[in-house]
């Protein structure tokens, strides 16, 4: 059974990543928090269907300046997400990252893990080139298309 600290945390969470609805279900208890999105926030035109065999699992969707966007100062290859879920630099908390700036990648590269519905996705690179700059950070929530980082 969650507390009210644990209600208060999901709730500055959502404010911070403008989410506009949480829910879980966890120990035979139910609990699903809404609150009403800003005027200037503009919902997703599409947003990406899980498979039909995958179990029912909510998903909280961040409005689209929520997710990171390339700077305009960087250019270069962007390699994007291919999928939601919690991007992972290392392969374990104390390992080192797979990748880091200057480092040089071909499409087999492992680049980073994204966690998605408790499985580990290995994500390649699947472009050649030298790390510019990574702009995902470890243990952070990204979405489709979002990129991870820039290649020269």
């Amino acid at each position: 059974m969650m507390n009210i600290e644990d209600i208060k945390s999901i709730m500055k969470l959502m404010a911070e990543y403008q989410l506009t609805e949480f829910s879980v279900e966890a120990e035979g208890s139910n609990i699903r928090i809404r609150r009403e999105a800003a005027a200037s926030v503009a919902v997703p035109a599409a947003v990406p269907v899980l498979p039909a065999a995958a179990p029912a699992v909510p998903v909280a969707v961040a409005a689209p300046e929520a997710a990171a966007a390339v700077p305009e100062k960087a250019s270069g290859i962007a390699v994007e997400s291919p999928l939601v879920g919690t991007y992972y630099a290392a392969p374990s908390p104390d390992a080192e990252p797979f990748v880091k700036v200057g480092d040089r990648v071909t499409p087999d590269t492992v680049i980073c893990i994204i966690e998605a519905m408790k499985v580990m996705n290995e994500i390649k690179a699947e472009k050649s080139g030298v790390v510019k700059e990574i702009i995902a950070q470890n243990g952070m929530p990204v979405e489709y298309g979002q990129v991870l980082l820039i290649l020269e």
